[in-house]
């Protein structure tokens, strides 16, 4: 009897432990965790869309986690979405620092990206980043793709006639043109000319006749 209360009791131990590692790793993958205690401080940034960012994504800058995201907002008066955000106190970054939202792999979870810039003077807590990138949408992407596609299928519209043909020819076709037209209608004139002889002469010889 002690026996099988001693097996079930390990059986118990190991089965929380199991549990207890499944929600470990779970927290972990999902970013909902963070167990450090270190002082921080807060910034904020404004974008025109965050698409999926939650709250505490991770705050990179290099690849390295920096900080975690603490809050988001909505600005009634710009339509902007504000983010707060918290950087540990050991990572000082210069007023220049621009804040992208980033995508870890092609579908994976979005967070804040960082880059730092040159200037001398650092942020203090409470400041603002000025200096922002939305997030990319990918049904925004497709639907560009898709727009530029359809675009390109349709057939060039026919190109209109000149309503004045001789429009943007230099001088010299001018004047070349000119004498082509001069000749014809000389060549023409010539023509008419014969063919009125020719009936006169034809009228005559007819009378000569009777």
């Amino acid at each position: 009897m002690n026996r099988n209360r001693m097996l079930d009791l390990w059986v118990g131990l190991f089965v929380i432990i199991g549990i207890g590692a499944l929600a470990f790793l779970a927290l972990r993958a999902a970013n909902a965790s963070n167990f450090s205690s270190e002082p921080t401080y807060t910034l904020e940034a404004r974008f025109d869309n965050i698409g999926s960012l939650k709250v505490r994504a991770p705050v990179r800058s290099a690849g390295v986690m920096v900080g975690r995201v603490s809050a988001i907002g909505f600005d009634a008066e710009t339509y902007e979405a504000v983010v707060s955000f918290n950087i540990s106190a050991r990572y000082p970054f210069p007023k220049d620092t621009s804040a992208k939202i980033l995508t870890a792999g092609l579908l994976g979870e979005q967070y804040l990206g960082l880059t730092a810039g040159g200037d001398a003077v650092m942020f203090k807590a409470g400041d603002t980043v000025r200096l922002t990138q939305s997030a990319v949408v990918l049904e925004n992407l497709i639907g560009q793709f898709l727009y530029n596609k359809a675009a390109e299928g349709k057939p060039a519209d026919a190109k209109p006639a000149d309503a004045n043909p001789g429009e943007g020819k230099s001088a010299g076709e001018k004047a070349d043109d000119a004498k082509v037209t001069d000749s014809k209608a000389a060549e023409s004139k010539t023509t008419d000319s014969t063919a009125k002889g020719g009936k006169t002469r034809a009228a005559k010889g007819a009378e000569g006749s009777q």
